[in-house]
């Protein structure tokens, strides 16, 4: 019984395009990467992890405030189970002044709670539908008198109201009941959070991201001789969370 091996060949420095071989002679300075990795564990809120990597990395560990971070996973977790009341007490506990300042962020919360209302009234075919007919019109319906998009929105939420319960809905109303939108108001809230506090709403290395498409874009459009594609060299989930105990343990692949 023969066996085979897959040889894979792998490109010499004279057979890289010129370009890639300018960037393999780029070698950032650890400080600078400990620095974006212990920025992004600030930012999106594992105070836990942090601890532990600047600890390891001999980072100064006096940017982690953990109380502050704490409360941002605390409220992450609540939008995340739907437990969107919570959320919006514990925001206010923080500074009544954030939804205040963000129109659209606080109306994106109370339509993730009229969503819930919405699950708990059409559970089952003889549930009242009351309670969130109810808190559309008292808590929504007079923001959304005075935006069109709020309106909008409002409208699909309340469709959900004459399809549910079913497995079979269009893809638009499909969405308001996938975990994405959670995620992405909560994204959107830990964004404001920061800012009230005069820190940046978002961590470094996305900032960094944005500026190096900018630059292919337009090394591309002035002619420069590039490779055909300029991949960054990450996984696709670089960071993952895995959603329980402290927002998470870092994996970092």
């Amino acid at each position: 019984m023969s066996s085979s091996t897959v040889s894979v060949s792998v490109p010499t420095p004279t057979q890289q395009h010129p370009f890639q071989r300018k960037i393999d002679e780029i070698k950032p300075s650890k400080p600078d990467i400990d620095f974006l990795v212990m920025d992004y564990l600030i930012s999106h809120g594992y105070p836990r992890t942090a601890a532990k990597f600047a600890k390891e990395a001999g980072v100064p560990t006096h940017l982690i405030e953990e109380e502050s971070i704490e409360a941002r996973v605390e409220i992450r977790h609540a939008i995340h189970k739907g437990d969107i009341d919570t959320a919006i007490n514990q925001i206010n506990d923080l500074d009544p002044q954030i939804l205040d300042r963000n129109p659209a962020l606080h109306f994106a919360l109370l339509r993730l709670q009229l969503i819930e209302l919405i699950r708990n009234c059409t559970s089952v075919p003889t549930s009242d539908i009351t309670p969130a007919i109810n808190f559309a019109s008292s808590q929504l319906a007079p923001r959304a008198a005075t935006n069109e998009s709020f309106l909008k929105d409002l409208e699909l939420t309340m469709t959900l109201l004459i399809f549910l319960p079913s497995n079979d809905l269009q893809p638009q109303l499909a969405e308001l009941l996938k975990p994405e939108l959670r995620q992405q108001v909560a994204a959107k809230v830990n964004e404001a959070i920061l800012t009230s506090t005069g820190a940046r709403g978002e961590a470094r290395i996305y900032s960094l991201y944005r500026a190096r498409q900018w630059s292919e874009i337009r090394a591309r459009e002035a002619g420069k001789d590039l490779p055909a594609s300029l991949p960054l060299g990450l996984e696709p989930s670089l960071v993952q969370a895995n959603g329980h105990g402290e927002a998470g343990d870092v994996m970092v692949q």
